[in-house]
């Protein structure tokens, strides 16, 4: 039970340091860029700016 207190109080501490920094509700996401999947091809958020909706999904998948 103790280290579910600790990594809890971690966990806390690290919200309060980064949400500051977070998106807002409402807020414009921020650009980036990635590339393709063969790593080539830069493509940027902002290039789908004005376009349907873009769902990003993060995640591993093994």
């Amino acid at each position: 039970m103790t280290n579910t207190i600790q990594h809890r109080k971690a966990a806390t501490a690290w919200q309060k340091r980064y949400d500051a920094h977070a998106p807002k509700v409402g807020d414009m996401a921020p650009d980036f860029e990635l590339h393709d999947v063969n790593g080539q091809n830069p493509v940027r958020l902002s290039d789908f700016r004005g376009q349907k909706p873009v769902a990003l999904v993060f995640g591993s998948f093994t």
